[in-house]
């Protein structure tokens, strides 16, 4: 099966009068699986319907939304895999150097608010065809939300994009369903009865029985409304018990029907075995491809959600915490497929997902009553009721590991460690050392502090060194060296610069030099971006410090790193600050070395003077007490 016509000739050489659908993507054109582009339109064109694919159009006028001509049905607009803000900017709002979903990495291809921007392209175009909107950028921004790049509140993306209708979430149902109601002309009628979307009604129309959340007037003003839609947000984004939603913008009442149902496992492999090109559009190979595909390409997905549901992590948000997952036999046959692949070199990059490790819900409570509201897992510490299991999962990499022409298979998305902890068998954990690490294994406890780790939503500390004293000694019995890389984060809320300099001293007690680390990212959805703009922890209602100055979150971050003497001074303003001047100085435990001819004193009084022309020839000479 070829690519989806990309051209108004590529129509008519289908025998096409006019597409069903043309798809809007801020992505360059990837027919691949890990790419939700992909998913959605092979879904739509195994239901029966004629789908063009419009790559990065040029916004500055409508004239590329009409290249197709008008549609029979409507547009589909997503702005990429990623929110076209965090694609643009770094955490510090600055410029990106490169666009990895854009031919070449160049920047430049799409729009800031690539939703917003190409809806309004289409109605200027066509004026009142149906517009469904989708993709993370349009799920995460379903509400009012704060918009970090803004500094504010901003209403729910359907009014300022002017779409009909919001898919989120894993949107394979939800888009056959519309294309469907569509077809049949009965869209509004169908409406009530589509899960996984949202709507817009007049305020007198709201439907009864619905969770209404503070209005986006209120959220605006107020940090308590704010939170409190927040956690009613949250809270029913689950399949099983989760309501339907309302939030009123002016004389008009957002709807959000309950969470679309999860694919069952037949349904999930047969959307893993469409005919994807698995590839990036031939057009682009003049610009060296698309870079975002390097990663993937020879990668398998297995399942989907994430029970572990850090706060500041949108997965939970959009996928749910419900975990779905493919047969083995689908995963395999994949496997085989990718062997045949043209650039196959024996090596299949990763068979993960959001978590690597879940291959079922987290305990059989879920399958009665749905995910428990307002509680974690894992965190702060294992729910009694869980159940570790990853034998299925093991089954899986060992049956991919004998398929001939596969060298090597590895495990790269992400696994939760303290799952690895539970699980009473270590023969997982024991596979994972032995045959799937690529050199070092990355996770993430992200900060040792246990006031921290509660407003992330994280494990303490504690599970995170087990781990990592369990993980080097297999690779000592296995006569391997690999290396453990820790996933950090700097300036999340809640954490103050003492405990900035709690984590540092933990890295060095532990020998850890993490060779990245990661501001907090407040993206849109997340209940770590409500504590930021609020400053209240939504579940609780108290108080919660944010760091918000650039100089407080440069010196936090600076302290993750304190062994790179580029960050020596801002350390040591740190510890300054922080009242710990015990750690500059000579000893094992001090994390700097004062700097030449400065006198700084200690706790214990002892006054450091030097000479020489820097600090590591310097030596310390204690004042002598007078008699």
């Amino acid at each position: 099966m070829p690519f989806l016509p990309i051209t108004k000739k590529e129509c008519d050489d289908l025998g096409w009068e006019q597409p069903d659908f043309v798809y809007v993507s801020g992505d360059a054109y990837v027919d691949h699986p890990s790419f939700g582009a992909a998913i959605i339109t092979r879904v739509l064109e195994n239901a029966g319907y004629k789908v063009a694919f419009l790559a990065q159009p040029d916004w500055h006028s409508k004239n590329d939304f009409m290249k197709f001509g008008r549609p029979k049905l409507g547009f589909f607009v997503t702005g990429g895999n990623i929110d076209s803000m965090v694609a643009h900017y770094t955490v510090a709002k600055k410029k990106r150097g490169e666009d990895l979903y854009s031919p070449g990495g160049k920047t430049g291809k799409r729009p800031d608010r690539a939703v917003i921007v190409y809806c309004n392209r289409i109605r200027e175009a066509y004026g009142n065809i149906p517009v469904i909107i989708g993709g993370l950028e349009a799920s995460l921004r379903r509400f009012a939300h704060y918009d970090y790049w803004d500094d504010k509140v901003r209403r729910s993306i359907l009014f300022d994009s002017s779409a009909d209708i919001i898919s989120y979430g894993m949107g394979e149902r939800s888009a056959v369903e519309i294309a469907n109601a569509l077809s049949n002309g009965v869209l509004t009628e169908s409406l009530p009865d589509i899960r996984g979307i949202c709507y817009a009604v007049d305020v007198v129309n709201t439907p009864f029985g619905a969770k209404e959340c503070p209005s986006f007037e209120n959220v605006c003003s107020g940090a308590k409304d704010y939170s409190v839609a927040c956690r009613i947000q949250q809270d029913e984004q689950d399949f099983f018990r989760g309501r339907t939603v309302i939030q009123r913008h002016g004389n008009k009442m957002l709807v959000q029907n309950p969470p679309a149902m999860p694919l069952e496992q037949d349904l999930l492999d047969e959307v893993y075995a469409l005919p994807y090109m698995r590839d990036y559009h031939p057009l682009y190979e003049k610009d060296g491809g698309v870079p975002a595909l390097k990663e993937v390409k020879f990668s398998i997905t297995h399942n989907r959600g994430c029970f572990g549901a850090c706060n500041f992590c949108s997965i939970a948000f959009h996928q749910g915490r419900y975990i779905t997952t493919r047969s083995k036999d689908s995963v395999i046959r994949e496997a085989k497929l990718l062997t045949e692949q043209s650039g196959f070199k024996g090596y299949i990059h990763d068979i993960g997902g959001p978590t690597a490790n879940f291959r079922h819900p987290s305990c059989k409570g879920q399958e009665e009553r749905g995910l428990c509201k307002g509680k974690k897992c894992l965190a702060p510490v294992p729910c009694k009721n869980l159940d570790a299991d990853e034998s299925e999962y093991l089954e899986i990499l060992r049956e991919v590991r004998k398929i001939p022409k596969i060298k090597k298979v590895f495990v790269r998305s992400g696994i939760r460690f303290d799952y690895i902890m539970q699980d009473k068998s270590d023969d997982f954990f024991k596979d994972l050392v032995r045959y799937h690490i690529s050199g070092q294994l990355k996770v993430a406890p992200e900060h040792c502090s246990a006031a921290v780790l509660d407003k992330m939503g994280k494990p303490h500390i504690d599970q995170f060194v087990k781990f990592k004293k369990e993980y080097f000694e297999l690779n000592k019995s296995f006569g391997k060296e690999q290396y453990l890389v820790p996933y950090l984060m700097s300036s999340h809320p809640g954490c103050t610069l003492k405990n900035a300099v709690e984590l540092a001293v933990f890295l060095k007690k532990e020998n850890l030099r993490p060779e990245q680390v990661q501001d907090f990212y407040p993206t849109p959805g997340t209940v770590s971006t409500s504590m930021y703009f609020t400053g209240l922890d939504p579940y609780t209602l108290e108080k919660v410090y944010v760091a918000k100055d650039p100089h407080e979150k440069s010196l936090q971050r600076a302290l993750l790193q304190y062994f790179n003497p580029k960050n020596h001074n801002l350390v040591e303003e740190a510890l300054i600050k922080a009242g710990r001047l015990d750690l500059i100085g000579f000893s094992d435990k001090c994390l700097i070395k004062p700097r030449a001819n400065k006198s700084i004193f200690n706790k214990n009084q002892t006054d450091y003077r030097y000479s020489g022309k820097g600090a590591g020839n310097a030596k310390p000479n204690k004042r002598k007490k007078k008699k």
